[in-house]
């Protein structure tokens, strides 16, 4: 397994890896019976973090922070930390569950609107036959009592998953994996926000050609531009700050003269 641990990106620890490595590292977890949690990083979540210290630290105190965003990718390069692959929470999810098979890793699905978790799981037990789904959990969007938390929290061990995938959205998920990790017994918690719409098909997922291309924040703008078009002003910003981040670290290494 090779993952770069600790490439620091506007305060924020980004992971670089390979999606089967990620694969083999929570088979390494299940086997050793740790508890941890995976987060999925795009620019978005950067800004995010700048603004609610609850999301940084939660993000920060993931076990895995993964590049998703081809901003992430391209700030990497521009930090001089190298090619960085992107790991798209859709993607690895469809990776995760094909693979999984062969392992027996149990999968529960947490999250989405009304139906979505139910719906995700019925069509993924088609798509990936022999894949075990231990349950799923569709939340209310609401702020849950104490007893309701608990009682998923219940639900949820006494299915015995081996991976709980989480779509509650950004920030929401993050907070949730990082004040239930230890308390669900699963080898690993991942948050995977929109993954649950896309596969769901409650929501359209950009054409291959167009995610390879590293257009899919233009076709979900313009797919859903009420929800979207605010969080799309994160990327410049994001790229304003990679780029003073730039100047600090070519000051710090004397590459610019004062």
């Amino acid at each position: 397994m090779h993952i770069q641990l600790g490439r620091n990106q506007l305060g924020v620890r980004i992971d670089l890896t390979e999606p089967r490595d990620v694969f083999l590292e929570l088979l390494a977890w299940r086997r050793a019976g740790r508890r941890g949690y995976v987060t999925l990083v795009n620019p978005h979540t950067i800004v995010t973090c700048s603004r609610d210290p609850e999301m940084l630290a939660a993000v920060r105190e993931s076990d895995l922070a993964l590049p998703d965003g081809v901003g992430i990718t391209l700030a990497s390069r521009l930090l001089g930390y190298g090619r960085a692959r992107r790991i798209a929470g859709p993607s690895l999810m469809l990776d995760l569950c094909n693979w999984g098979r062969s392992a027996g890793l149990r999968h529960f699905f947490y999250g989405g609107g009304e139906g979505v978790a139910d719906e995700l799981a019925r069509r993924f037990q088609q798509r990936f036959p022999g894949l075990h789904i231990a349950g799923a959990i569709c939340p209310p969007f609401r702020t849950l009592t104490p007893d309701e938390d608990e009682s998923f929290v219940q639900t949820i061990n006494a299915a015995a998953p081996d991976l709980v995938w989480v779509g509650l959205g950004t920030a929401k998920q993050e907070k949730w994996m990082a004040a239930h990790v230890g308390r669900i017994q699963a080898a690993a918690l991942l948050g995977v926000g929109a993954a649950f719409n896309f596969h769901a098909g409650t929501v359209p997922w950009a054409p291959a050609w167009v995610r390879r291309a590293g257009l899919e924040w233009a076709y979900r703008l313009a797919h859903e531009p009420r929800r979207l078009w605010r969080r799309n002003l994160d990327s410049p910003i994001f790229l304003a700050r990679v780029g003073a981040q730039m100047a600090v670290h070519a000051i710090a290494s004397g590459h610019v003269s004062s």
